[in-house]
């Protein structure tokens, strides 16, 4: 952020700003995304006043709060809460006031990852090709969520609706790695072209020799 003539300018860069959206898979940029950790009962309940909701405490799930605010189950005691962009800061410091006295931690890690947005009928069955979890509907519904690997890149996975819908919360430097993955995953499953299919390969062909250089 900058100030010019007495205002703000929003100059930030996404790691995906280049990429062309489409109805399967899109990027959603700058969310909030504030750390949690608490060991103890009056940690979560003071959390929890200023998230209007509490933690969800069942691994691999989350909770919905109010607006567009959600909070996923990282791992016993860290929870990360995903907000809309612009929330980090007032996030930060309301949560780091309720925390503190020893009560836990807060940290801003929204510049840490971007978000991308997989939705639709295959996105299941793009997913499947590159992650180890069974995201069948008995085992992986929406409210869960879970860190993985999707192709060679670390991510959080959270299921948002029965569409199905996910989003994937990576790190920058593995941004365009995966966004390419998910892009080659969901040629398969769109209408055949030579030009298109011919492309793909090629592109696959290059990513492929890049990582294993």
């Amino acid at each position: 952020m900058t100030r010019k003539g007495g205002g703000v300018t929003d100059d930030r860069r996404s790691p995906l700003a280049g990429l062309e959206a489409s109805d399967a898979l899109r990027e959603l940029p700058f969310l909030a995304q504030v750390g949690i950790r608490t060991q103890t009962p009056e940690g979560r309940a003071a959390a929890a006043s200023v998230l209007v909701g509490s933690l969800p405490e069942a691994p691999n799930t989350t909770a919905a709060q109010s607006g567009e605010q959600s909070v996923l189950w990282l791992g016993p005691g860290e929870w990360l809460v995903v907000g809309p962009p612009g929330t980090e800061a007032a996030l930060e410091a309301a949560l780091g006031a309720a925390l503190a006295g020893g009560l836990g931690a807060v940290v801003d890690l929204s510049a840490n990852r971007t978000t991308l947005e997989l939705r639709g009928p295959h996105a299941r069955d793009v997913l499947a090709k590159g992650c180890a979890l069974d995201l069948h509907p008995r085992s992986f519904t929406p409210g869960c969520c879970a860190q993985t690997m999707v192709g060679r890149a670390a991510v959080i996975l959270e299921q948002s609706d029965n569409e199905p819908t996910y989003r994937l919360f990576v790190r920058g430097s593995f941004a365009g790695y995966l966004a390419a993955w998910l892009s080659d995953g969901l040629e398969e499953f769109a209408p055949a072209s030579p030009s298109r299919s011919s492309a793909s390969r090629r592109q696959r062909s290059v990513r492929a020799t890049s990582l294993n250089v």
